[in-house]
């Protein structure tokens, strides 16, 4: 076998043209980076923008601990532990010095002999039914069982090799970090994108007409009503039932969207049919997104766990690719579960409806009345996941599909099945529908209903300058009826909108906001 050679004995065109590739990549990602968040900037996307930053605050992270990794590989190898403890919890079965004998010989005499025939073996010489991995291991160790802590007869804590795979790891981890952040963001931005046409329905005369507040109705009777106020959810398991396997199926309807629409409104802000409820939607899931595409440090401690427990015969990993499923089903059911109580609670309260079916948002509703913690579990799903998913394309690169790791290949295929699986159902289900039921808490978020409100002030403010204009321009008309005009027009033009026509929560942003809008004129 041909030794390595250091950059000593490399050329130096091949070493210039690494860099050269590498430097073009790195700046390459900076500066798509940088676009990016030129962009957001650019349209006022302020949550997305601090997601954006998390994201690439993450990745220095991640460059960090393998810069730092890199640099202290041979300090590490060099502390040295007892064989005992060098050979306890082991992530795959460790080869017996008799068998390894036996599997040197058996490659061997399959290396030099011109046809393979197996049965022509001595009955001593069977070949190990061993995966991959552990003939890479032996080879590994023995190459460096004559360094430094072989000498004192112990094992050393980690190796070069091994720092170099885990290297290799976070790596990995650090693109699918990426990759997972941007397919849920594009994933639940589509499933809000059938929303508009809602949206857009609430301005036209069909459904005024058809929420008409002096139109009085049974409440078991609506739409709404209808659609949860049946027989099936008369006791809790049915209801729990009914709503696990509605979030396969239309998981979102119309009747919904409106009703929510309808008692977020009302609870929040001043009658107003104009307000567009599905941007303020995607504005919070944006607001949202920033802190599951982050990191936490509870999240980097449960990477730990989920490392040290990956011992042979405990099929971690198996119980690891379950886990964020059964979460997501829970968290799915319960959405849907709080939608039919809101329901439910309306029927009590009310058996005549006027208008629009009225629910009002609570968080007693949510576990432990907070809304919040449904994201928490959002964020471990996701996070689990990804690590799932970054975990079996570096086993797979590293050492094959058929190493220890992957125990048989039909659990490896389950485990890639269940991790795409999980992602579509949380990103495309689950995370739209948070964003939509968890409006239906006490609080909102003001941040988000900030730029809507520049929106709606700036529209105003351009109404009235257009009718300053055309008033201005206007002939026939004699010299002081004009100057009358003006005087009005301007006097239009400097009013300010009184607190009463937004929602008195943000009363005070707004003052705010059109005190910068008369500093620009």
């Amino acid at each position: 076998m041909v030794a390595a050679h250091s950059l000593q004995h490399t050329p130096t065109w091949a070493v210039a043209t690494v860099c050269f590739v590498f430097i073009c990549l790195g700046l390459l990602i900076e500066h798509l980076f940088d676009i990016v968040s030129h962009w957001l900037k650019e349209h006022r996307k302020t949550s997305m923008y601090e997601a954006i930053e998390k994201l690439k605050t993450a990745l220095m992270l991640l460059g960090l601990m393998s810069l730092i990794l890199v640099s202290t590989q041979r300090t590490i190898a060099k502390i040295c532990i007892p064989n005992k403890v060098a050979n306890s919890m082991l992530p795959c079965h460790k080869i017996s010095e008799e068998t390894m004998q036996t599997t040197e010989a058996y490659e061997l005499h399959y290396a030099t002999s011109a046809r393979f025939e197996p049965l022509a073996f001595e009955d001593n010489m069977v070949r190990p039914k061993h995966r991959r991995l552990d003939l890479v291991n032996v080879s590994a160790t023995s190459s460096y069982s004559t360094g430094h802590c072989a000498s004192k007869g112990m094992t050393s804590f980690i190796s070069e090799e091994g720092i170099n795979q885990l290297n290799t790891f976070i790596c990995v981890l650090a693109i699918m970090q990426i990759v997972y952040s941007v397919v849920t963001m594009a994933l639940g931005r589509a499933k809000m994108r059938s929303w508009k046409a809602w949206e857009q329905e609430t301005q036209t005369l069909e459904y005024m007409v058809a929420n008409d507040p002096s139109r009085f109705r049974f409440t078991r009777q609506t739409t709404f009503g209808r659609r949860h106020m049946t027989d099936s959810v008369n006791t809790t398991l049915l209801l729990w039932t009914k709503c696990f396997f509605r979030q396969f199926f239309h998981s979102v309807a119309k009747v919904d969207y409106f009703t929510l629409r309808h008692g977020f409104i009302s609870a929040h802000l001043s009658t107003n049919n104009y307000f567009n409820f599905r941007k303020y939607i995607q504005r919070s899931l944006e607001d949202d997104f920033k802190v599951v595409v982050g990191i936490s440090p509870l999240m980097w401690f449960l990477l730990v766990i989920l490392m040290l427990t990956d011992i042979h015969g405990w099929h971690v990993y198996l119980w690891v690719a379950l886990l964020p499923l059964v979460i997501v089903l829970v968290l799915g059911t319960k959405l849907q579960v709080i939608v039919a109580r809101m329901a439910l609670r309306l029927k009590e309260q009310n058996k005549v409806t006027i208008g629009a079916p009225l629910v009002k948002p609570n968080d007693d509703l949510f576990w432990f009345s907070k809304p919040q913690f449904v994201l928490t579990l959002l964020h471990y799903t996701l996070f689990v996941n990804a690590f799932e998913f970054a975990f079996f394309v570096w086993v797979s690169l590293q050492y094959g599909i058929n190493s220890c790791f992957h125990e048989t290949r039909s659990i490896a295929v389950s485990r890639v099945v269940l991790a795409v699986f999980v992602q579509v159902m949380c990103s495309y289900i689950t995370l739209p529908l948070y964003a939509l039921v968890t409006q239906m808490g006490s609080t909102y978020k003001s941040a988000v209903l900030e730029d809507q409100t520049i929106h709606v002030i700036k529209q105003w403010h351009k109404e009235v300058k257009q009718k300053r204009r055309k008033l201005t321009q206007t002939p026939g008309d004699s010299p002081m009826s004009n100057i009358v005009t003006q005087l009005n027009a301007m006097d239009q033009l400097s009013r300010t909108p009184s607190p009463s026509e937004f929602t008195s929560p943000v009363a005070k942003e707004t003052d705010e906001i059109i005190e910068e809008i008369q500093e620009d004129e």
